[in-house]
């Protein structure tokens, strides 16, 4: 079998090789092949050698296929983001750094300081965004932030998506001190106004740059004509379009380190008015104590701690029944908790007159009409369905999807996948999310 798109997914402990044909107008995936990532050794494309290998021993025949890659073997760039008000700016830049598949190591608001800046080097980022004020609003802090990030030295890239009054002062500040810096439109153009998408380009092409410096990795640029995607970039894009084509979607990825949470909605018509705060229609969070391998331990703590005690002995896909027992149970607190965690929060607040009125902080996903899982947790271990379905429990403390939301494994990784094709054929990647939404209607 000939495959007309290869994917090349590089992790932090697995290599995946996705092969897919073209056909009528989809991708149907021909065959997926898993190997150890190769990090350890400098040279990750040994695994993928590995993985390419095993497809071909099934009979996929590869050469010749269009070649995209992913990876978050890297580890994502480090960064660390300062606005002007928690609230507004600073979570805004944020949530940029999030949805771009960064790690954010240290978040600002106000004006920094000396302690801020060594906090900075300790971080060593890889990317800085520097926010502030809206369109023609404050602008000395913002500038006054500037000449402390100037400070740092070396080529730090900085992006300023700020005040656009203080764009030009911010940019010669840094520019004199030797910074590299992109200007991005502001996110926090006016009240009320996200504008997350111009900063996320400029990240990802930072990621471009990154990933082909990174040790072992420089190898993996040279197998596609496309950029290199990270992960989570890929699996929140698949997150896109297939709430385009099927409706709004939650997904929740369950990591050994980490579990992410995506969410494509723009919630209800009845809390739209209720929000203490806008977010943006796609979101992801990530909740680094919340891994089922590394951070096993912090999980069963949250669960109440009647775990067993050797929880440094479980492995990723766990095969001892054993094993599989316990993983599954911090599965479920970890989506649990991560989840609830993404959901937007309700409290009453009383009004001028006294009266007792509901707000939500956060994202409403009661409009969430598919939970799409992925991760070996959820979809290698038993009842990771279950475990998607016991959070849809609608409008409480929480604004949760409701119980009739559709549970769906991603058991073939086809997120990541797809993800990342569509940055050259959005549309194949339509139709391929439009039959696997269809072909689960009402199950």
């Amino acid at each position: 079998m000939r495959a007309d798109v290869l994917v090349l997914e590089v992790g932090s402990t697995i290599t995946k090789a996705t092969a897919f044909r073209a056909e009528g107008g989809a991708l149907v995936r021909a065959g997926q092949a898993l190997a150890a990532t190769s990090l350890a050794t400098g040279d990750v494309c040994a695994g993928v050698d590995e993985a390419v290998a095993d497809l071909g021993r099934r009979g996929i025949r590869t050469a010749g296929a269009e070649v995209f890659v992913t990876s978050s073997a890297a580890g994502g760039l480090r960064m660390t983001v300062h606005g002007l008000t928690t609230g507004m700016t600073a979570r805004a830049a944020r949530e940029a750094a999030l949805n771009a598949g960064g790690i954010v190591e240290f978040v600002t608001a106000g004006p920094l300081g000396g302690d801020d800046v060594d906090r900075i080097r300790r971080a060593a980022p890889n990317l800085v965004i520097l926010a502030g004020g809206v369109d023609h609003g404050e602008r000395d802090i913002v500038v006054a932030n500037a000449r402390h990030l100037a400070g740092l030295g070396g080529r730090i890239p900085i992006i300023f998506a700020g005040n656009i009054a203080a764009r030009a002062e911010v940019h010669r500040v840094l520019s004199v001190a030797g910074a590299a810096v992109s200007v991005a439109d502001n996110i926090f153009p006016d009240v009320d106004v996200l504008a997350l998408e111009p900063v996320r380009r400029i990240v990802q092409e930072e990621f471009n740059r990154h990933i082909v410096t990174a040790p072992g990795l420089s190898g993996l640029a040279a197998r596609t004509s496309h950029p290199v995607v990270p992960t989570p970039s890929a699996v929140l894009r698949a997150a896109e379009i297939f709430a385009d084509v099927a409706g709004d979607c939650l997904v929740v990825d369950v990591g050994g380190a980490t579990t992410d949470v995506h969410s494509v909605t723009e919630g209800t018509v009845y809390w739209a008015g209720r929000g203490a705060e806008p977010y943006p229609r796609t979101r992801r969070t990530v909740d680094g104590d919340l891994g089922v391998f590394v951070n096993a331990p912090a999980v069963a703590t949250l669960a109440g701690g009647d775990l067993p005690d050797r929880l440094g002995e479980l492995a990723p896909f766990a095969t001892a029944d054993g094993q599989r027992d316990t993983v599954a149970r911090l599965r479920s607190v970890a989506v649990d908790t991560a989840v609830r965690r993404h959901a937007a929060v309700v409290t009453d607040v009383i009004g001028p007159g006294g009266g007792r009125r509901s707000v939500r902080g956060g994202t409403d996903l009661t409009a969430v009409r598919w939970v799409l899982g992925t991760g070996g947790a959820l979809t290698r271990v038993p009842g990771g369905a279950a475990t998607l379905r016991g959070i849809c429990r609608g409008a409480g403390a929480n604004l949760l999807p409701e119980p009739d939301a559709t549970a769906l494994l991603d058991a073939e990784y086809r997120l990541s996948a797809l993800g990342v094709v569509a940055q050259a054929d959005a549309e194949a990647v339509r139709e391929t999310l439009r039959r696997w939404a269809v072909g689960h209607c009402g199950r």
